[in-house]
């Protein structure tokens, strides 16, 4: 029972709630009503939900869990009935006289009806968790999910002696969550069931891993649902270390059922479906919501004219116009000539405008620094005859041959400054 010292610091609907929640409850629930087991955990209270209410529930994966308080546990248990394993399940709850959640799957069902009644006749809460329980909801197509989706409520719902004991509670197997699987239970009516921390017990770890993980990941959230699977040797060897935990550290069991005609559900608030609602103590910074406008009217205003901007239409233009300098900018300036950059075919500025050329060009630069060997020749033949023919000759032929002026501007021009051949500088020879 909860002290007076704590109920002083509960809000009024918390108290309310609480109430509610204990008169509703079955003795049957209640942990003082274990016979034989006077030290079992029990169950400390019922909580009835309504599946249309808040649809989707388990931190793992959504926003909202169910509305439990701080050392509040939900165990359920995935993937069963398998009569080896799950009887020994079974045991263990009742002599603790905790209640739970089963998620069963068709196959299962349809090979072992009795485990099913036995669940139903020891009042747990039985789901369904498909038919075939694939780990492809989240990528099937939304007709084959439907298929195994009905295939697992058809064959649990078979093998009940009262089929209105089925719960609306369905768990996407290896929570392979889809928004289409998820609005096609929401349409139908059924709760979908993720969870808050599993212990990881589908792995292949021993059973003090399980332990250890559960009470470890319980301990961090503080509450909330606990995944568990009835077909494992490993749970039901870690099962009793758990409860033996969860009694010492003050934590309670909650037994969830669906809401019914004649079963209200537990009245509770929106913030009791988070994790960690906010508390009075606890400051929330909260952005402020956007106001929603309603215009009285909807006319649109008319575009400003020049009037309204303090100018007349028979002035100047805002902008003002180009100037007679910049207006006749273009024609000071002469387009250049088509033979300003012509560049003769050959020359050596063409061959060296590309490197595949540069050893062309160094070639051409080399010959016309070396004289030519005919030419030599012929100069040298030349120099010989001139010396035999008789002076007279030469000198008429001279006169006859170079007009006066010519001479006289050969004569004129020093040795030294004859032209001589040019160097190309700075070209080297490439391999």
């Amino acid at each position: 029972m909860i002290g007076s010292s704590v109920v002083l610091r509960t809000r009024p609907w918390t108290v309310l709630g609480l109430l509610l929640g204990l008169l509703t409850a079955s003795p049957a629930a209640l942990a003082a009503d274990c016979p034989g087991h006077p030290d079992a955990l029990g169950t400390s209270r019922t909580l009835v939900v309504d599946p249309r209410e808040h649809p989707l529930i388990g931190t793992m994966q959504y926003r909202e869990t169910l509305p439990l308080k701080d050392h509040e546990v939900v165990l359920t248990f995935d993937d069963g009935p398998l009569p080896k394993y799950s009887n020994q399940v079974l045991q263990i709850l009742a002599d603790e006289c905790i209640k739970a959640t089963f998620f069963i799957i068709g196959q299962q069902a349809k090979a072992n009806p009795e485990g099913v009644r036995k669940l139903v006749a020891a009042g747990h809460t039985v789901g369904t968790h498909s038919m075939d329980h694939p780990l492809t909801f989240d990528r099937m197509p939304i007709e084959k999910a439907e298929a195994e989706i009905n295939g697992g409520i058809a064959w649990t719902s078979a093998a009940m002696t009262d089929p209105s004991k089925l719960a609306p509670f369905f768990r996407i197997p290896g929570l392979m969550r889809a928004e289409g699987v998820e609005n096609l239970l929401i349409s139908r009516g059924i709760q979908v069931w993720s969870a808050d921390f599993p212990a990881d017990d589908w792995r292949h770890v021993s059973s003090d891993r399980v332990y250890q993980l559960a009470m470890q990941r319980l301990e961090a959230k503080g509450k909330g649902i606990l995944l568990l699977h009835d077909i494992q040797a490993r749970t039901v060897a870690a099962l009793p270390r758990i409860i033996r935990d969860l009694k010492a550290r003050g934590y309670r069991i909650v037994h969830v059922v669906p809401a019914t005609a004649d079963r209200p559900a537990t009245p509770t608030t929106p913030v009791e479906w988070l994790l960690h609602p906010p508390t009075e103590t606890t400051p929330i910074a909260r952005w402020p919501r956007v106001p929603n406008f309603v215009f009285a009217q909807t006319r649109m205003l008319p575009a400003p004219s020049l009037a309204d901007l303090n100018a007349q239409t028979e002035h100047q233009p805002l902008l003002p116009r180009r100037t007679m300098a910049q207006a006749n900018v273009a024609a000071t300036l002469p387009v250049p000539g088509h033979d300003l950059f012509a560049i003769p075919e050959g020359s050596v500025e063409v061959l060296l405008s590309t490197t595949l050329s540069r050893r062309a060009a160094t070639r051409m630069a080399m010959a016309a620094e070396r004289p030519h060997p005919a030419k030599d020749k012929a100069a040298k033949g030349k120099a010989v005859r001139s010396q035999v023919k008789p002076q007279g000759h030469r000198t008429a032929h001279a006169a006859h041959g170079t007009p006066k002026h010519a001479a006289a501007i050969n004569s004129a021009v020093p040795k030294s400054a004859a032209p001589r051949p040019t160097r190309v500088a700075g070209v080297k020879k490439r391999a």
